[in-house]
C-alpha cells in the first residue's frame, strides 16, 4: 500500500476540494480551456525545473512511496502534483471568493484591480 501513497495524498486533495466546485458552483471546471491553460503554463515551467534538479541528484522520489510508473526520469505522481495542487488552491480561492465576497473586494483592491475578472 505504501507504494500508492503520494498517489492517494493526490486523491484525497481532490475529493477534499471538488465538494466546492459541486456544492458552491464555483464554475472552475466549467472553464476547462482557461484551467487548463494555466495548468499547462505554470506546470510545465515546474517539471521543467523537477527534471533537471533530479538528474542533477538534487532531489529524488523514494521507489517505496510512489507506483512505478515514470515518464522522463519523473514518477507520475509528480506531474499530477503539479496539476492537483494548483487546482486545488484554485478552487480554494474561487470558493472563498462566492462566499466571502468582501475577501474578493479586498484582495483585489490590494492587487490595484476594481472588479474581478469576467465576473
Amino acid at each position: 500500500m505504501a507504494r500508492y501513497e503520494y498517489m492517494a495524498l493526490l486523491a484525497a486533495c481532490v475529493v477534499v476540494t471538488a465538494p466546492l466546485e459541486v456544492g458552491l458552483r464555483v464554475g472552475v471546471y466549467r472553464q476547462w480551456r482557461r484551467l487548463f491553460a494555466a495548468l499547462s503554463c505554470m506546470g510545465s515551467v515546474f517539471v521543467g525545473w523537477d527534471l533537471v534538479g533530479a538528474r542533477l541528484g538534487h532531489w529524488g522520489y523514494n521507489p517505496a512511496l510512489v507506483t512505478g510508473l515514470r515518464l522522463f526520469d519523473l514518477p507520475l505522481e509528480e506531474y499530477l502534483f503539479f496539476a492537483v495542487v494548483p487546482l486545488c488552491a484554485i478552487l480554494t480561492y474561487e470558493a472563498v471568493c462566492k462566499t466571502l465576497p468582501d475577501v474578493s473586494r479586498w484582495v483585489s483592491a490590494r492587487l490595484g484591480r476594481g472588479r474581478r475578472a469576467g465576473r
